[in-house]
């Protein structure tokens, strides 16, 4: 597996992680031991990043269902769990199924600490701020980021869907280390808003979640006209080559697709190998691709 760094201070991970989303949202295995393969497969693949949430779960009644997957997946994994990054999310909550943002210090608190007693561990790797509060000065939520980390709770802060001109407030506060945007060909605006060049040029990890569209939209992708014959010459899939295009937007591009299945797991991860022309680069980046 390739690898890339994750950012400033921070080691070099696998170039393309795994989300553990599905696998704990409506629609997830029935039971948590059909999942735990998942995780286990995708670490044997060479992935050294896991990207997770407290608000990876159904509701408010079931907050850190992904987190603990994760935590029982590495106890019970074979290889060197140490080399694993383990990137979580706090700020947003689950009232009745429904994504509701919640980015108050006191909050922010709680849920880190909820996090941690989730994961099982004394620090977090990565904490990522889930999402601006539209209710809450930025700063405030970044400072409540950067105390917990001063206390020995969080290791690297990290921000997620943010723009340029936030992720420069918030480096006033605290040094971040990773942003967490979509990025797709369906949604490119990590690309064209200037996030990704941003962090390519001060060295900040761009996680790039969605990296084939979502549940629908991926639907999409294996009759897609452009992308169809470049995975057949490639020998490989469409999704394969979505995902390769997205890890060629930028130097610091850390794709972190999410899978339900063995399958669709390793077939992500294959995507590192995909070698894309400029030629193919530029075609994928010329052809429409339709959210309707």
């Amino acid at each position: 597996m390739r690898t890339r760094p994750l950012g400033p201070e921070a080691p070099v991970v696998s170039a393309i992680g795994f989300g553990g989303m599905p696998l704990s949202i409506q629609g997830r295995p029935a039971d948590t031991a059909q999942s735990v393969p998942v995780i286990h497969a995708v670490l044997d693949a060479g992935a050294t990043l896991l990207d997770t949430a407290d608000v990876y779960c159904l509701d408010d009644d079931d907050i850190g269902h992904n987190e603990r997957l994760m935590a029982r997946a590495l106890r019970a994994w074979k290889g060197d769990s140490s080399a694993v990054v383990v990137a979580t999310k706090g700020g947003l909550t689950r009232p009745g199924g429904r994504w509701e943002r919640d980015a108050r210090p006191a909050r922010l608190r709680t849920a880190c600490d909820r996090s941690l007693a989730a994961l099982g561990v004394e620090r977090i790797d990565l904490y990522q701020l889930h999402a601006p509060d539209p209710k809450v000065p930025l700063l405030e939520s970044v400072g409540a980021l950067a105390a917990l980390q001063q206390e020995g709770k969080i290791r690297w802060i990290g921000l997620s869907n943010v723009s340029v001109k936030e992720i420069e407030a918030a480096q006033s506060v605290v040094k971040v280390v990773t942003v967490q945007n979509r990025l797709n060909p369906f949604f490119r605006a990590a690309v064209d808003t200037g996030v990704v060049r941003y962090c390519d040029d001060h060295g900040v990890g761009f996680l790039a979640y969605s990296p084939v569209g979502g549940g629908r939209l991926n639907k999409k992708l294996p009759t897609h006209p452009t992308l169809r014959p470049i995975a057949e010459r490639l020998g490989a899939s469409p999704h394969a080559v979505a995902i390769a295009w997205v890890l060629s937007q930028g130097s610091s591009v850390i794709p972190i697709p999410a899978a339900r299945t063995v399958d669709h797991a390793l077939d992500a991860l294959a995507a590192a190998a995909v070698a894309l022309t400029p030629d193919d680069r530029r075609a994928i980046d010329r052809a429409e691709f339709s959210r309707a």
